[in-house]
């Protein structure tokens, strides 16, 4: 079978590739779709260390094609959105409803692929660039066969992450305001959820101009461009100022009630960080490299209760999550087509990744069979 596989220097579509059976918790799934994210590229780029050779791909949905003895959740022939956390289902994180915290889900690797002959890596317990996968049954949520698979496919990580982030991890009430700091596939979706959960300004920040379209589509109440030489933390300040009088009050009172960074570069927490009224959080969104760190003015935090918190994964509960964003997306609520810039082939993944880059896409979509 065909699929991209990197192997430690680059990536190819090879076709070569063959995977094994399901085991007896484990599902065969022939893809359809698979989305175009980024923490595919900063695996190629040498982000994050992975054992090679792997198959790249984390984000997709497809058609049950074969399921182990004691899976029961789904059956061949059944349509599945996918999602990358394999936890465990038995700890305490699990049966607390915190699967995100389960130590079985992190770096979750094994080798159920051969390429030409050899053993070969997953990444995130998925790849999804590839005619079929093997995964957990627990990674598989089954959805109606009206639901289109080329726009579903996005949500197992991109949708997921963006919105668990407002909703799960910074839990948004109606009437607070945000700022979202990178207007991507994942930026969107924050900005969606917020403007879903009832805040009540919601600034979207990009270096780029033509993000600005996006932002507005999805929620967004304001767009500001950002970049060097810009004092972007004023600029929100000014649109959120602390009174009629003054922009900052005391303790540099004023700001939003939450900036979601989807960037997580150690700038724009810096910069998030001034942009919080009092008791306001930033929630780290984006994946910076692995020594990043943050600098912050400690009074800042600690005289007026603002806070840092990261996210993982949308802090999700992905069999609820997915179930919930599939029901507002049938219902007209949820945008999930509109987040699609680009469908290309599988063998054109090149021309999605460099789409990507120069910022034309809000989400690029790998078509890789009929549904």
């Amino acid at each position: 079978m065909k699929a991209l596989v990197f192997d430690g220097e680059k990536a190819a579509i090879r076709d070569d590739v063959e995977v094994r059976a399901p085991g007896p918790n484990e599902v065969k799934v022939r893809l359809v779709a698979a989305g175009f994210c980024h923490s595919d590229v900063s695996l190629m780029e040498g982000l994050y260390a992975w054992p090679s050779p792997v198959v790249l791909g984390h984000e997709g949905a497809g058609v049950v094609a074969e399921v182990g003895d004691a899976v029961t959740n789904v059956a061949p022939g059944d349509h599945v959105v996918l999602h990358t956390l394999a936890y465990c289902g038995m700890c305490k994180f699990c049966v607390t409803g915190k699967p995100h915290y389960c130590r079985k889900s992190m770096l979750n690797m094994s080798q159920p692929f051969s390429v030409g002959g050899e053993p070969a890596y997953n990444f995130a317990a998925a790849s999804f660039f590839s005619e079929y996968s093997v995964v957990q049954a627990k990674q598989c949520v089954k959805v109606a066969t009206t639901v289109d698979l080329e726009s579903a496919c996005l949500i197992g990580c991109g949708v997921l992450t963006g919105a668990g982030a407002v909703w799960n991890r910074g839990n948004l009430q109606r009437g607070q305001t945000c700022v979202v700091i990178g207007v991507g596939g994942v930026g969107l979706n924050s900005i969606q959820a917020a403007s879903i959960a009832g805040a009540s300004r919601i600034i979207a920040v990009d270096t780029v101009p033509a993000k600005e379209k996006w932002a507005r589509q999805f929620g967004a109440t304001d767009f500001l461009l950002t970049g060097p030489g810009v004092d972007i933390v004023s600029a929100v300040r000014e649109l959120v100022p602390f009174s009629e009088e003054e922009v900052n009050g005391p303790f540099q009172a004023g700001g939003v009630d939450f900036v979601f960074d989807v960037v997580g570069a150690p700038a724009t927490v810096a910069q998030a960080v001034e942009m919080l009224d009092w008791g306001g959080t930033v929630v780290i969104v984006g994946v910076p490299g692995p020594t990043a760190e943050v600098h912050a003015l400690i009074p800042r935090l600690m005289h007026v209760e603002r806070g840092i918190v990261g996210c993982r994964a949308g802090s999700t509960k992905p069999h609820h999550d997915i179930a919930l964003i599939v029901d507002l997306y049938q219902r007209g609520i949820f945008k999930l087509d509109e987040l699609v810039t680009a469908k290309y082939a599988l063998d054109d993944w090149e021309t999605a990744m460099h789409d990507q880059h120069e910022g034309k896409l809000a989400r690029g979509v790998l078509q890789i069979s009929a549904a």
